[in-house]
């Protein structure tokens, strides 16, 4: 099994969660969050992952990579920041939604 087809269920959770979520109030937010986390993760697997590759602490087998790099670091390598770029604030959002809104919002402060 390649690294491609590994993400496939992933990616899949990550789309159908992500589409629920934005019947959410609070969607755009959302998404932009999510999009400008993505970005940073992107980044930061680029660098991270291209060190620890040039550092020898690991290597793919080159049967299981569709052969695309970003540097050392396989295109496959993104695609799990990625999903979680989007899922996490999409599970959040919708596990939040069932919450009464009392649950949500803290007590006011009491004057002393």
């Amino acid at each position: 099994m390649t690294y491609a087809l590994l993400i496939v269920p992933f990616l899949v959770v990550t789309i159908v969660v992500t589409a629920l979520s934005a019947r959410v109030p609070g969607w755009p937010a959302r998404l932009r969050a999510s999009l400008v986390t993505a970005a940073a993760l992107v980044v930061l697997t680029a660098v991270f992952d291209n060190v620890m590759i040039a550092l020898d602490l690991f290597t793919y087998p080159k049967e299981h990579l569709s052969g695309l790099r970003i540097g050392l670091a396989p295109l496959e390598d993104f695609s799990y920041p990625l999903c979680a770029a989007f899922l996490v604030p999409a599970v959040h959002a919708l596990l939040r939604r069932d919450r009464p809104r009392a649950a949500r919002t803290p007590a006011p402060k009491k004057a002393a």
